[in-house]
Formats: C-alpha cells, sequence, structure tokens
C-alpha cells in the first residue's frame, strides 16, 4: 500500500482536522526514510497500514489509530530508550497544533505508548494498533526472513554474540506470551504463523 499525501490528508480529515503543517508529511517520510533504518522504514509503514485495513471496522476510534500509525515509529534509534515517548510527544504537539481536544491528543499519545512493550490492557484500539505493528511475525518466510536481517542491520554495531543472546531473549518473550496477537481476528489468522515463524528464527541462532 502506497503511503501518499491523499492518504495522510484523509487521516486528518477522519478526525476533522486539518494538517497544522504542510511540511509535515514530507518529514514523516523522511524520518522513515533515515539511513540507519532497515527495518523501521516506510516499508514497515506501508505493511501497517495494509494490514490495518484488516481490522479498521473494529476500530472505536480509526481516526486516532491511523494518526498514531503514521507516528509510531517517527523517532528511531536503536540506542535511544526513548523513542515511543518522543514520537508520542510529536503526535501530541502536531494534534494540538491542529486544534484537537485534549482527550484525543492524550488517546493518540497512550495508543503509540503502548507500542512500546506492546501490551495493550483493555484498550480496544491499543490491541488493535499494537497487532498491526506485530503483524510482520506472521509475514510469509521470505519476508519474514528479510525482517530479521532489517533487525540484525539496525543493530549492526551490537557483536553477534551479544545480539544472539539479547535476539533469542526478546523471541521467547513473545513465545511465552499466552497470545502473540490479542484481536481475534489476528489470532485465528495469524497466531500459528507468527509462532511458527519465531522458533524457526530462535532456532537458527542457536
Amino acid at each position: 500500500m502506497m503511503l501518499t499525501t491523499d492518504r495522510w490528508e484523509s487521516t486528518w480529515n477522519k478526525l476533522d482536522l486539518v494538517c497544522p503543517d504542510p511540511r509535515l508529511f514530507d518529514s514523516v517520510i523522511e524520518h522513515y526514510s533515515q539511513p540507519h533504518r532497515h527495518y523501521h522504514t516506510v516499508q514497515h509503514l506501508e505493511e501497517c497500514f495494509a494490514k490495518w485495513e484488516e481490522l479498521r471496522a473494529q476500530s472505536r476510534h480509526p481516526g486516532e489509530v491511523e494518526l498514531a500509525l503514521w507516528f509510531h515509529d517517527i523517532i528511531y534509534d536503536v540506542r535511544r530508550h526513548d523513542n515511543e515517548e518522543k514520537s508520542a510527544e510529536w503526535a501530541h504537539r502536531c494534534l494540538q497544533g491542529a486544534g484537537a481536544s485534549e482527550e484525543v491528543a492524550q488517546r493518540v499519545h497512550a495508543l503509540i505508548m503502548a507500542t512500546r512493550r506492546h501490551e495493550t490492557g483493555d484498550d480496544v484500539d491499543a490491541t488493535i494498533l499494537v497487532d498491526v505493528d506485530l503483524s510482520i511475525f506472521a509475514a510469509p518466510p521470505d519476508r519474514f526472513q528479510e525482517y530479521e536481517r532489517q533487525i540484525r542491520a539496525e543493530y549492526g554495531y551490537v557483536p553477534q554474540p551479544l545480539f544472539t543472546q539479547e535476539r533469542s531473549k526478546i523471541l521467547r518473550r513473545f513465545l511465552n506470551r499466552p497470545r502473540i496477537f490479542n484481536t481475534a481476528a489476528f489470532f485465528e489468522r495469524y497466531e500459528a504463523k507468527a509462532r511458527s515463524n519465531l522458533e524457526d528464527a530462535l532456532q537458527s541462532s542457536q
């Protein structure tokens, strides 16, 4: 799914708002195109929007979820520990600049923050956003392997033994969850495939 200015403006329209800065769309794309990124790129954003279409009808505040999607990785540097906070703050400022209510701005902020640990509680929209963000786990084998290479490239400065150790911890953490996907639709469609991919990645790293 190509990300265009029409799609960007449509997101703001869903919130009955107009983007407060005509240069903002270009800035978003520029951030997702930064050279240090290999997975958290425009490709990831496009894949998220494609999967979002499968869950859109279940969302309580679809405009807010869409805006959170645009911003959820706008700040991304593997050496930082505040990427989600900075991304959420940027979205919050933009919403304020567009005249959004504080309630809307806070909800978008909270949605982005849910992607930090991929834990959502009972919030339907956060559950949808997190499932969309994790949908790469259930990708076809070639794409999933490419994703693994992309993650490794983003952590290229980390020695292989340490990377393998830490990556294995992350994979096991997801595999140890009762569910990877918490929407009924994604659990039914993608849970088994995601677990298979993660198991294969864990095995190949040992």
